[in-house]
């Protein structure tokens, strides 16, 4: 049971607390943020759904047929919002790609399931939408972090044809996950989490990835060497249970940690960014 002592818990998961220069992190994300939004063109608050979080901003390609990044921020489910993470979108605009960050309303004001169900709404809306803004439908590839790496691996699994019979059985082909939860159950006996997300053994369940056959489409997954024994095993198990076809890429990346990982995603010379350009094609 020393895996679910609330102490070990919370050493392990709370990464705010892991990470006391966070406030800086954050402070330069909404700084680049704020310059990618002024710098790049873009579409905000697209509506994909009636709620008033069922949001999404495009920095749209300029050209005709590019790939498409659906990047899905992560906060536990319980915090952040696509504002918070423009920063992602210049590099691969410049690369050619179409850039689509959606946002869902966050626990506990809703369930996980609700905030799944979003995110397949969302994505179901940029496939039926991709042409308006130079997007290629057929090459949409869904990355993640954290909370947005777990929906973004969710997305794989996904029924798309009882969302619509106009959606192809596979939306989604490729997904990259950064730094993701792939088993949920330690969090449901994570206090500092669990008063929020308030998942059941239920909903851990039908929430856990490791649960699902492995998917047609293909995972990457990235995590950071500083990051906590319970995120590096987390990213290891969803290779071990889907197996190497469905998960071809599992890998960490030396010297960052929970959050500055997204740095090497943005970099147009790290590893990690080179992988997310490989997988739409460029």
């Amino acid at each position: 049971m020393t895996r679910y002592d609330p102490v070990w818990l919370e050493a392990q998961y709370n990464n705010r607390a892991r990470i006391p220069e966070h406030p800086k992190i954050f402070e330069l994300w909404a700084k680049a943020s704020g310059l990618a939004r002024e710098g790049l063109s873009r579409r905000l608050d697209v509506a994909y759904g009636p709620g008033d979080k069922e949001r999404l901003d495009i920095f749209p390609s300029t050209r005709q047929g590019a790939p498409v990044l659906v990047f899905i921020h992560g906060g536990y489910w319980r915090s952040l919002d696509k504002s918070d993470v423009s920063f992602v979108a210049p590099s691969f605009v410049n690369a050619g790609a179409m850039v689509v960050l959606p946002n869902y309303d966050l626990c506990p004001s809703v369930s996980m399931h609700t905030i799944a169900m979003q995110m397949a709404q969302a994505l179901a809306w940029v496939y039926r939408n991709a042409a308006l803004y130079g997007g290629d439908p057929k090459r949409i590839v869904v990355a993640g972090h954290s909370a947005g790496g777990h929906l973004a691996t969710m997305l794989l699994s996904c029924s798309w044809k009882s969302l619509g019979r106009d959606l192809p059985l596979q939306l989604v082909q490729d997904a990259l996950s950064i730094s993701g939860l792939y088993d949920l159950e330690p969090l449901r006996h994570a206090a500092f989490l669990q008063a929020d997300l308030k998942l059941t053994p239920k909903a851990v369940r039908q929430l856990s990835p490791v649960n699902f056959p492995a998917p047609r489409g293909r995972l990457t997954t990235v995590a950071g060497t500083n990051e906590s024994d319970e995120f590096l095993r987390q990213n290891l198990l969803i290779q071990k249970v889907w197996g190497r076809k469905a998960v071809p890429v599992c890998e960490t990346v030396a010297g960052v940690n929970h959050l500055d990982i997204l740095h090497e995603l943005v970099d147009p010379k790290a590893r990690l960014h080179a992988l997310a350009k490989g997988m739409l094609g460029l």
